[in-house]
């Protein structure tokens, strides 16, 4: 992390992000990984295990190695773990999701019905249109929204993409990650509109959950005022259609049973 990520540099946990909320109910929480190892997975596990408000964990998995089975048998025992994600985006390889042992694991999963969440950046879309089309029947949440390039104000070609990769049904997407693709000192909700109205016109509210991003969106913004921002966009749908990107999507994809 660069010194710019200075405020990263320490241990969060679950009281801190009630602490982050800022006096906000929140019912409950899905907790994403963020190191490729599976200690963080059996962290966030227990995590769950021991507060109420975290409903679900997608881990880190091997999908590449030949260990992957042990693992996924290991967490199949745990009714919190829903889904794996990989760090696509730092892989050298911008094709990486296209390697045979990759789309192996991927395979495996679906046998456990477990999620996958794409983590990747615009350049991705692509040959990860390319990829899920291997998939069919596996469940997919893009993350962040394919990270556009929002600091420079370009829609295209993320917005062609995004709507391609959108005509797969058994893709979802989360509006999270937003306000860090954005300048993280001058960013307003005016600017990041335009990339929350296409990626609602892509998936539609049934097929797009919110998402926090916490705590590395407080390298530009707070849990609160991200809230807010969303509220004030969501506030010009229906209740039912507002519901959906708030908890609904997310409680049926990730199969939370709130």
């Amino acid at each position: 992390m660069t010194e710019q990520m200075q405020v990263l540099r320490r241990d969060f946990d679950i009281n801190d992000l009630a602490a982050a909320a800022e006096g906000r109910a929140l019912v409950g929480t899905v907790a994403v990984q963020a190191r490729q190892s599976v200690d963080e997975t059996e962290w966030l596990l227990e995590q769950a295990t021991t507060s109420p408000l975290v409903k679900g964990v997608v881990g880190w998995a091997p999908l590449v190695e030949a260990n992957l089975r042990h693992w996924l048998d290991r967490w199949q025992q745990r009714r919190e773990f829903k889904g794996v994600r990989h760090v696509l985006h730092d892989e050298e390889d911008d094709y990486y999701m296209l390697r045979a042992d990759f789309n192996a694991g991927i395979r495996l999963l679906r046998q456990y019905q477990l999620t996958y969440d794409l983590l990747i950046f615009e350049r991705h879309l692509p040959q990860t249109i390319q990829f899920v089309d291997q998939h069919p029947d596996q469940t997919f949440v893009l993350d962040h929204i394919a990270k556009p390039r929002i600091r420079d104000g370009v829609l295209e070609p993320w917005k062609t993409n995004l709507l391609h990769l959108a005509e797969r049904p058994n893709v979802y997407g989360k509006l999270s990650g937003i306000v860090t693709e954005a300048d993280w000192l001058t960013w307003s909700a005016d600017q990041l509109k335009p990339y929350f109205e296409q990626v609602l016109a892509a998936f539609g509210p049934s097929r797009l959950m919110f998402g926090s991003d916490w705590p590395v969106l407080t390298v530009a913004t707070s849990y609160s005022r991200w809230m807010g921002t969303v509220d004030k966009w969501l506030s010009e749908l229906s209740a039912s259609e507002a519901g959906a990107i708030r908890h609904d999507t997310a409680v049926d994809v990730y199969r939370l049973g709130m």
